[in-house]
């Protein structure tokens, strides 16, 4: 089943009209994108947006030939003229299978947001999922127990994940989990990212972006054969993220993880009774955080890592760091130099081993203080240099090290 994309972006196209933000005045050449639309074997349209004829001739292909015209969601605006020769486009009802002549089958997802998914299967078995934008799949079983309505029956059902997936990643991470959950959404699945807007910056942070969630995004006019092996993005499996204080570095660390189910999310600074602002923090924390997510307060972080399970998000290190020095007495010179500093030394590099052996994925938040002042006080001192050699040790396990500024992450390893 060979699949084109004749636009990838957002409902009004990147860049919008009139919007003079800076992901807007950079979307030039291969960044720009007309309003999503695929055309399926040249058979088969999925949503009708202006220009498609058009875009269709650019990518070497005519609409001569399509026989089915399906909408996925509510079209603002003016009418889309429907080009001469093509079929008047329609809906599928949720849960129904439509059959075509030329032996491919859809079938419509119910959504929790306005509009249809579509499940394609070609003639010889291959099958892709399209969801609208701003959609994700509703539920998680309809009632002959097929996970999300999508005929796809989960991890155990006997059904292989989907071959491509295309949806709005951006937009939706938590769709993505959902199909991750279920088993529809595997490691070999091709994750297309479409709908794209002006949210993010196109180029190297759109790719980084997409990255983190195991998906990709391509060009307006692309042809892909749906099935065909990909370098599907490798999703690294331990990241350090640092920044300082209010950087976005805890924001950088919770997107990465958005589009996985069932994180677990370590909260290091436990409650801190009667602090009002501490608590406001850890509020603003939770609100952010999916629905789906877990959380434990703990410093105890050797004995989750050794565990297997879902990812765990651990905010921060630079907590558990004074947890640590609390518990060896390192403010005091005297115990620190008659073993405090090696007790502390030895539980750093536990957590480092743990990091080294585990076999979940792992986002870990940490503060960078060595860039700032020299603290005034010993203690400080001994604290920003040992939260220093920490942040080493970590991130000489890791796969990936992020350093956020002002918002905007740059990758020192992966």
């Amino acid at each position: 089943m060979e699949l084109t994309l004749l636009g990838t972006g957002a409902p009004e196209g990147l860049p919008l009209p009139g919007c003079p933000c800076a992901a807007c005045a950079t979307a030039l050449d291969d960044a720009a994108r007309a309003a999503t639309a695929l055309l399926v074997d040249g058979v088969l349209l999925l949503d009708l947006t202006p220009g498609a004829a058009f875009a269709a001739a650019r990518a070497g292909h005519s609409l001569g030939g399509v026989r089915q015209v399906l909408l996925s969601h509510p079209h603002d605006g003016p009418a889309v003229e429907v080009p001469a020769g093509l079929p008047q486009p329609g809906r599928v009802a949720d849960g129904r299978e439509l059959a075509l002549l030329t032996g491919h089958r859809v079938r419509a997802v119910a959504l929790d947001a306005p509009g249809s998914g579509y499940e394609v299967t070609g003639p010889d078995g291959e099958r892709l999922l399209y969801l609208p934008p701003g959609g994700a799949p509703a539920g998680l079983a309809d009632g002959d127990g097929n996970g999300f309505g999508l005929g796809f029956t989960g991890a155990h059902g006997g059904r292989a994940a989907y071959e491509m997936v295309l949806a709005d990643v951006l937009g939706r991470p938590d769709g993505l989990a959902r199909l991750r959950a279920a088993g529809a959404v595997g490691p070999t699945t091709d994750v297309i990212a479409v709908h794209i807007g002006h949210e993010v910056p196109p180029g190297a942070e759109l790719t980084r972006r997409l990255a983190a969630a195991g998906a990709r995004a391509v060009p307006d006019g692309t042809t892909l054969v749906v099935g065909a092996y990909e370098d599907v993005p490798d999703v690294p499996r331990r990241t350090l993220v640092l920044g300082g204080a209010r950087s976005g570095k805890s924001v950088e660390a919770e997107r990465r993880l958005e589009a996985f189910p069932e994180v677990l999310y370590v909260a290091t600074g436990g409650t801190r009774n009667g602090d009002a602002e501490w608590a406001d923090r850890v509020s603003l924390h939770r609100e952010r955080r999916p629905g789906s997510w877990r959380t434990a307060e703990t410093c105890d972080l050797v004995p989750l890592l050794e565990d297997d399970g879902p990812p765990l998000l651990i905010d921060c290190l630079s907590l558990w760091l004074t947890h640590v020095m609390d518990e060896v007495n390192a403010w005091d010179d005297a115990e620190w130099a008659g073993g405090g500093e090696r007790r502390l030394r030895g539980r750093v590099a536990e957590l480092a081993g743990a990091v080294r052996a585990t076999r979940r994925t792992v986002v870990a938040v940490s503060n960078e203080v060595g860039s700032g002042i020299v603290p005034a006080t010993a203690s400080g001192r001994r604290y920003r240099d040992e939260l220093g050699r920490l942040n080493a040790a970590f991130a000489a396990e890791c796969e990936h090290v992020l350093l956020v500024v002002a918002g905007q992450a740059l990758a020192l390893r992966g």
